[in-house]
């Protein structure tokens, strides 16, 4: 499992720690976060994001 970044803002989604605030627990690979998940920072969808 890899580090995937925001290309717009710049967040960083690491599959250790997941996304509390948006339901994804620690664990879940990027490639697992379900299709209406966005960046908790700037709103865009996951296809706005590039692995680190």
């Amino acid at each position: 499992m890899g580090t995937y970044m925001c290309d717009l803002c710049g967040w960083g989604y690491n599959p250790e720690v997941g996304d509390a605030d948006g339901g994804i627990p620690a664990g879940t690979a990027f490639e697992n976060l379900p299709d209406h998940w966005e960046c908790p920072l700037c709103g865009v969808d996951k296809t706005s994001f590039v692995k680190v």
